[in-house]
């Protein structure tokens, strides 16, 4: 791994597993000062061999929130980069998901990245520069069955992100959005979990218990891409002097992005409906 010639000091969120992890240890690799946060530090255990410094952080809570970021400052006198990849799905009809399930996504996948903005944001101003990257999804510009609750939260991540960037550009702060297609880690099989969870029992049950299998099929194949392929993007976000306000990455994500813009809305609904058939 090729080290940089100007190491940051950056916080990454929700990197006790899959993307978070492998991004907080490739950047640690590349000779960054990288601080990994996530509810769960044992699981963070071994980014320690890397140089990583571990924090406990729970974004839906504004102290635990204040708390990890005021800890990298205290430690460094600044944070160059805020990695939000903290995030989890919660799929099911929106007939049929909690309504406490659905403001838990919103408060994790929206407000909780949108807390640390703000937390961050006072000392970038301050020293005149900064990069805030944003992991949100292809799931930001398309719809599939039985997404809807996860799918409001990732448009919701392009929205605030697209303000956000306006807003802070004259203050020498940068804010790139990272747009993963479909990556093989847990997320996949935990959303199809969910999907069971909410649907059995109820009129959706046939199709989304259909979804929930096709959801396993491929989140435990070999035709999707691995967590190095968005690291590799969030790293082009970290180290470039002029990154892109957006990275759509990963396998297929461009046709689908491509296919949504090009198919009539019905035609669309119709592929996505094929999910939720029994092959």
């Amino acid at each position: 791994m090729k080290k940089t010639n100007t190491p940051k000091v950056i916080l990454v969120t929700g990197a006790s597993s899959g993307i978070g992890f492998d991004t907080a240890q490739t950047l640690a690799r590349q000779g960054h000062r990288v601080y990994a946060a996530a509810r769960r530090l044992e699981l963070m255990e071994p980014l320690r061999a890397d140089g990583v410094t571990t924090l406990r952080l729970d974004v839906t809570d504004e102290q635990s929130s204040a708390d990890a970021v005021q800890a990298v400052l205290d430690a460094e006198g600044r944070i160059d980069v805020l990695v939000n990849n903290a995030g989890f799905g919660y799929f099911g009809a929106v007939e049929n998901v909690p309504e406490a399930e659905a403001r838990r996504q919103l408060e994790v996948n929206v407000f909780g990245l949108a807390r640390l903005c703000r937390l961050v944001l006072p000392s970038m101003r301050k020293q005149g520069s900064g990069r805030i990257i944003n992991i949100s999804s292809m799931a930001g510009k398309v719809v599939i069955y039985f997404g809807g609750w996860y799918h409001v939260s990732k448009y919701s991540v392009e929205a605030l992100s697209d303000a956000l960037r306006m807003e802070v550009q004259p203050f020498g702060i940068d804010v790139v959005l990272i747009e993963p297609g479909a990556i093989k880690t847990n997320w996949g099989i935990i959303a199809a979990d969910h999907l069971k969870e909410s649907s059995t029992g109820t009129d959706y049950a046939p199709a989304a218990l259909n979804m929930a299998a096709t959801m396993h099929k491929i989140y435990t194949g070999n035709l999707i891409s691995r967590p190095t392929v968005i690291t590799k993007a969030i790293s082009k976000a970290v180290n470039r002097r002029r990154p892109r306000a957006r990275y759509l990455t990963g396998r297929a994500s461009h046709l689908g992005v491509f296919l949504h813009w090009l198919l009539p809305a019905r035609c669309w609904d119709a592929m996505m409906r094929m999910g939720g058939k029994k092959w």
